[in-house]
């Protein structure tokens, strides 16, 4: 008898501290990425999803993705890099199809929490598609978790893994730029390896002509790349930036058509390459690229694909012959 009311005793308790577990002091179940986005403050997320007609995917109870949501600072940071006013100013610019693309190149089909992104390789496959195949963000897991978009610049998840019914949530500081929706021009302004280049595009009057239809290939030497050329021709930024000639140099990294690294690569070596300035460099065996004054330009990057074109990106300012 003893025994048994001490079984009785033992499930009573259980019984209560079950129903003090399942009170109303419970955090509600979490809802779909669209109503935890709105919930968590992505205004101009949003309102960019809603334009592109992209909620009732992210509002899809059956769905089960992976959403990289930038902040509103980040999308400020965007607007202000491509000269609009605001992020809500962008948002009203762009047309709904661009800002899908733009939104796709944050989804990735599946559910992958933070640890499933680290286990998951150097690249992840998303919802845009571009040239026939889906795009794929770079990842770097060695210390948390950082995104390489097409404009080779890089996001970090700030704050992983907030769940949503239809997947998962991570907050990076950074738009993410996916391939083939920017013009050669944007590209450059958002990448930050870039503003000497940007500037003297800008100052040379030829930032139409670079954003335009195109397309045009555009070897793009690196902020590290002007200074050692400030050096070595003795002047200042302020100076080159006045030169005369600023606009002769910049054409020389200026090609017509739309030239990858396979195209460059299968040219017989070595290659000369015409550009729209009228004169040509050449491309050798190791894939050098010797100016018009026999100086040797190397390629850090290739294949950065913009709307109009694309960019290789050089560590030397090419110069033209005399």
């Amino acid at each position: 008898m003893f025994t048994w009311f001490r079984r009785l005793a033992a499930l009573s308790i259980v019984g209560v501290l079950a129903a003090c577990g399942s009170g109303s002091d419970d955090p509600p179940p979490p809802g779909t990425i669209a109503e935890e986005a709105t919930a968590g403050g992505f205004t101009a997320l949003v309102a960019a999803a809603d334009k592109a007609g992209l909620a009732p995917a992210l509002s899809d109870p059956s769905a089960d993705l992976t959403v990289f949501a930038p902040t509103d600072a980040a999308f400020q940071s965007l607007a202000a890099k491509l000269g609009f006013p605001d992020a809500a100013a962008m948002v009203a610019a762009l047309d709904g199809p661009t800002l899908a693309k733009i939104l796709q190149y944050h989804v990735l089909p599946s559910k992958k929490l933070a640890a499933d992104l680290v286990a998951g390789g150097a690249t992840q496959p998303t919802l845009y598609s571009f040239e026939g195949a889906a795009t794929k963000l770079a990842l770097n897991t060695s210390s948390g978790v950082k995104l390489t978009d097409a404009a080779l610049t890089s996001a970090a998840v700030t704050t992983p893994d907030l769940p949503a019914s239809n997947g998962v949530i991570h907050v990076i500081d950074k738009v993410l730029v996916p391939p083939g929706v920017l013009t050669i021009v944007q590209m450059a302004q958002l990448n930050p390896s870039f503003s000497v280049l940007v500037d003297a595009v800008v100052t040379a009057n030829l930032a139409a002509t670079l954003g335009g239809a195109g397309p045009l290939t555009v070897f793009a030497p690196t902020d590290d790349a002007f200074a050692a050329a400030l050096t070595e021709l003795g002047v200042t930024r302020d100076q080159l930036l006045a030169d005369p000639a600023l606009p002769d140099i910049l054409e020389y990294h200026v090609v017509a058509g739309d030239v990858r690294a396979a195209d460059v690569v299968a040219l017989p070596k070595p290659a000369a390459v015409a550009t729209v300035q009228g004169d040509s460099f050449t491309v050798g065996a190791d894939l050098g690229i010797t100016d018009g004054r026999a100086r040797v330009a190397r390629l850090l990057a290739t294949d950065v694909v913009a709307s109009n074109g694309v960019i290789h990106v050089i560590d030397k300012v090419m110069l033209p012959p005399l």
